[in-house]
């Protein structure tokens, strides 16, 4: 059966198809216009715990999202397909996180692991498992990429999306990051552990082709991440929550703001969203909340912006969502997801159908 005929037979008023792909759309992989690659990994999670569940909670949830997006109406006909992943990864998950668990917990408690030999060896076994679930990674995105499609990457914990920008790296000399989050992710080795949720920007900073990162919204940071930032020589541009906060406090608007940000943006940009750059209330289960943040709809309009300003978008990563005793982290993550697909078709001149105005002249 051609897409054509799929889509002229799909009412999507309907509710989603529950045998189908995420948000319950009829079509295949190869007539999916972009694949979500869902990575469910957590071995170095020091706090909070679940972001390894956060795929399949969106994609639960993705069933109940209504197709008829205001911004991209016609979204659903280019096709986005939950890609299928190795079985490993979340087996992996679950037996290197319980491995890193008594280090963590020695290293909390004041220990010097020069004292745990068996530690420093359990420590060597996770940061290549770590290594390994990245190149694994690297290789299904560039599967992917290499048949056409645009490709993103579904956390997870924040250290999920480094095999993804590895294989940007490949197809793109240069390009940048619009990293939105609560956190600056450059500490070093965070524990002991190379490749840490806490250190996915530090690890960025390593690919070449990242030329800048742009961070907005961070409220938590260390000395070891200011002074990464500083011996960057402006490679990483910080906007902090309060700062943000106190230039709108003394009358500077979003949209200017929002200008000024992807004014400073290189010319390519890959988008990095930890859900934990929104106020808590968006995401309560999230593995490291912080006071502060933005608005659901303070981020789709940034995106809304950078999808029209100029700047090509070559992909996003979504990550650090967590499920609680309810749907709403997964609803809301289904919800951010579904309009980052759109921001990047659009963006990348497919047809989303012309934004539904309401309002009367």
């Amino acid at each position: 059966m051609t897409k054509e005929h799929i889509i002229q037979n799909f009412d999507p008023s309907q509710p989603g198809l529950a045998e189908a792909t995420i948000f319950g759309l009829p079509f295949s992989s190869q007539q999916s216009e972009i694949i979500i690659i869902p990575v469910p990994w957590e071995v170095t999670v020091s706090y909070g715990s679940g972001a390894s569940e956060g795929p399949n909670t969106i994609l639960d949830a993705s069933f109940q999202v209504d197709l008829n997006h205001q911004e991209f109406p016609e979204l659903w006909k280019l096709g986005m397909y939950f890609a299928e992943i190795p079985d490993s990864w979340q087996i992996n998950s679950k037996k290197y996180k319980a491995l890193a668990q008594p280090i963590i917990e020695a290293l909390e408690a004041g220990e010097n692991l020069e004292n745990y030999p068996a530690f420093k060896k359990d420590l060597l076994t996770i940061n290549k498992a770590c290594r390994d679930l990245h190149t694994e990674v690297k290789d299904k995105v560039l599967y992917w990429m290499n048949q056409g499609k645009k490709v993103v990457l579904l956390g997870g914990d924040h250290s999920t999306p480094l095999g993804y920008y590895e294989a940007l790296a490949t197809k793109h000399e240069s390009f940048g990051i619009l990293h939105l989050d609560a956190h600056m992710d450059l500490r070093i080795a965070y524990e002991g552990f190379t490749y840490s949720h806490a250190s996915i920007m530090y690890n960025a900073l390593q690919i070449h082709n990242i030329s800048k990162i742009v961070q907005v919204g961070i409220r938590d940071f260390c000395e070891e991440e200011v002074l990464v930032v500083q011996n960057e020589n402006g490679r990483v541009l910080v906007h902090t929550d309060a700062d943000l906060k106190a230039e709108s406090f003394e009358g500077k608007n979003w949209s200017q703001q929002c200008d000024e940000i992807i004014a400073s943006l290189p010319n390519k940009v890959c988008i990095s969203f930890d859900v934990d750059a929104m106020y808590s209330w968006y995401c309560p289960n999230t593995g490291t909340p912080v006071p502060g943040g933005f608005s659901f709809e303070q981020a789709t309009y940034l995106f809304n912006k950078l999808a029209i300003s100029g700047k090509e978008i070559i992909g996003f990563d979504f990550v650090e969502v967590a499920p609680g005793d309810n749907d709403w982290d997964g609803n809301v993550g289904a919800r951010m997801l579904f309009h980052l697909c759109g921001v990047l078709a659009k963006n990348n001149g497919m047809k989303t159908g012309n934004r539904i105005n309401f309002k009367r002249k």
